[in-house]
């Protein structure tokens, strides 16, 4: 089973994962591999410091108008490959959009994407928008390049959680 999904009722966006890598199932929370680039990200664009606990981290998604979940609610995977996945379960992501105002989905990474895109988006009628994982093995990524295609697609959400 994934991790529960970080939402408010504040939330307009929502940005999406593929499946829990084992350094973030041994911490219970997302993108807790320490290079992933994630939370330093995600802190910078929103003109913050980066947070160090999970209630901090939750705290800062919440704080910008955003929700935080994965793609899939099971799946058998090796490692942290996502060109590992089988058996891709979806989480209810219809469901949790009846309770929560988001108009806009992000996928961190081409699987998160691919994934959405065959088992969520038919469901929830919402284009997602497909990121480049902040995870260390898109190291062709540097964290300039990340925050300057992240920054261009999650400015007017992230402005949009601020000012209301």
């Amino acid at each position: 089973m994934s991790f529960e999904p970080v939402w408010g009722p504040g939330s307009r966006a929502i940005i999406l994962g593929s499946w829990p890598s084992p350094k973030s199932w041994e911490q219970g929370f997302y993108y807790s591999h320490p290079q992933n680039r994630f939370w330093p990200l995600l802190a910078a664009l929103a003109g913050e410091k980066t947070p160090g606990s999970i209630p901090e981290k939750k705290a800062l998604v919440l704080r910008h108008g955003l929700a935080l979940w994965d793609v899939l609610e099971a799946c058998d995977i090796e490692g942290a490959s996502d060109a590992s996945i089988k058996n891709p379960v979806a989480v209810d992501l219809p469901g949790l959009l009846e309770k929560v105002p988001v108009r806009a989905v992000f996928c961190n990474g081409a699987a998160s994407h691919k994934l959405y895109g065959k088992l969520l988006e038919p469901a929830t009628g919402i284009p997602a928008v497909k990121l480049p994982s902040t995870s260390p093995a898109n190291a062709s990524f540097s964290m300039e390049r990340l925050r300057r295609i992240w920054g261009q697609a999650l400015a007017p959400w992230l402005d949009a959680g601020n000012n209301g």
